[in-house]
């Protein structure tokens, strides 16, 4: 199950990050909504435990570099989950697609397809992510 956080790179803009955790076909499992301030390690904590809530059987997350770190080893302790972190090759430049993180940019490209998804028009955190969810139920539907 890859995971992700969806935010503005190297911008400074106040909003909002989704954490969202997908199953290997980019279906959605799991969105957690924080504050763009939110660091990607410190979100993914209640994204993981909601996952390990719903999803008992799971055991195995794939995850970009930004969740490597003490992430890591607070799933395996305290959720019993594996995060395997995939790793960019420094030998080469550019744009590489990497194994198992495509998945989660297109699941964001399917969410980003509504228009509600796109902008910060929710106040509440639970409202985007509902609209999130919404969005993903379009594509499953």
């Amino acid at each position: 199950m890859p995971l992700c956080g969806d935010r503005h790179k190297g911008k400074k803009v106040q909003g909002t990050k989704r954490h969202i955790i997908v199953d290997t076909l980019g279906l959605l499992l799991v969105v957690i909504v924080t504050a763009a301030s939110v660091q990607d390690r410190n979100g993914a904590k209640p994204a993981l435990e909601r996952l390990r809530d719903w999803y008992e059987r799971i055991s195995l997350i794939w995850a970009d570099s930004a969740y490597a770190g003490k992430l890591v080893t607070w799933a395996n302790k305290h959720l019993r989950l594996t995060l395997e972190i995939v790793k960019r090759s420094d030998d080469v430049g550019g744009f590489v697609v990497l194994p198992r993180r495509w998945v989660v940019e297109r699941t964001l490209s399917w969410i980003c397809q509504r228009r509600r998804c796109v902008r910060d028009y929710e106040r509440l955190s639970e409202h985007h992510e509902a609209m999130v969810l919404w969005a993903m139920i379009i594509v499953m539907g």
